[in-house]
C-alpha cells in the first residue's frame, strides 16, 4: 500500500520494483498480495493491455483503521490495553514509546 500511496497506478512490476530495497519478494508474492488487497477493497485495477495498473481506494488513515481493528479483534478481543501489555512483556517498551503513551492518555484525560 505505501507503494501505491506514493505513487499510483503502478503495475504490479513496478510495486515488485519500489519494495525492491526493503524486501526480496518474487514477483508471484506480489501478485498475490495485489489480489487480496482487491478482494478487501483497498486497491482497484484498470487493464491496460497485457497487464493491470493498480490504484489504492482507501487513504492511508482509512487502511490503517481498518487493519489495526482487525488485528485488535483477532487478537485482542477488540482492547488495547492487552495489546499494550503484550508488548511490555514481550518486547520491552522503549522510553520513547513510554513518554508517548504517557502524552496520549494524559490527552484523553484532560482533552
Amino acid at each position: 500500500m505505501q507503494a501505491l500511496w506514493a505513487r499510483s497506478p503502478l503495475t504490479a512490476e513496478d510495486v515488485l520494483d519500489a519494495l525492491a530495497d526493503v524486501t526480496d519478494w518474487q514477483d508471484a508474492t506480489v501478485k498475490t498480495l495485489l489480489n487480496r488487497l482487491l478482494r478487501k477493497g483497498a486497491i482497484r485495477a484498470r487493464k491496460q493491455g497485457r497487464r493491470y495498473l493498480y490504484t489504492p481506494i482507501l487513504a492511508r488513515d482509512q487502511w490503517l483503521l481498518q487493519e489495526s481493528s482487525g488485528l485488535l479483534n483477532r487478537l485482542f478481543g477488540g482492547r488495547v490495553a492487552p495489546l499494550v501489555a503484550h508488548f511490555s512483556q514481550h518486547r520491552k517498551l522503549s522510553v520513547r514509546d513510554v513518554q508517548e503513551l504517557r502524552k496520549l492518555l494524559d490527552e484523553i484525560d484532560h482533552g
